[in-house]
């Protein structure tokens, strides 16, 4: 691995736990967004979108726990799992976004989280990833 990629690598992956950090905390307390616009994550935007406010708590719990499995060393498959479950909470915010005929500034916050998912997991360390054995 370059050091760019390693770089680019800590980059992505920090401002990926953040971001994901952040809305989990707040999908957890459950908070209420103040002003007009929909706070990413909160319990406004999340009733905007027709899911109901309990999903708040499981997608809260998944975000932490998929942000420590990233963070820590070794445990590569539930790494990958953790990838695939940001990139699927994050892909389905998108669509249900674009179901709705929200504005990009409404769903931008879950697109960048989806690409920082996808550059984070493309140029991961190799003792971050999966290694087949050929038998």
């Amino acid at each position: 691995m370059t050091k760019t990629y390693k770089i680019i690598y800590w980059i992505a992956t920090i401002w990926l736990a953040l971001g994901m950090f952040s809305t989990g905390i707040v999908q957890l307390l459950q908070l209420k967004e103040r002003g007009s616009t929909l706070a990413p994550g909160g319990a406004a935007s999340v009733t905007h979108l027709g899911y109901p406010l309990y999903v708040l708590t499981l997608f809260g719990i998944w975000k932490i726990l998929g942000v420590i499995t990233v963070l820590i060393p070794k445990f590569p498959l539930l790494k990958e799992w953790a990838y695939a479950g940001f990139f699927f909470l994050m892909s389905g915010a998108i669509f249900s976004h674009i179901a709705l005929h929200d504005s990009i500034r409404d769903m931008f916050p879950s697109l960048l989280l989806l690409i920082l998912t996808l550059v984070s997991w493309y140029v991961r360390p190799v003792n971050r990833k999966i290694v087949l054995v050929n038998q």
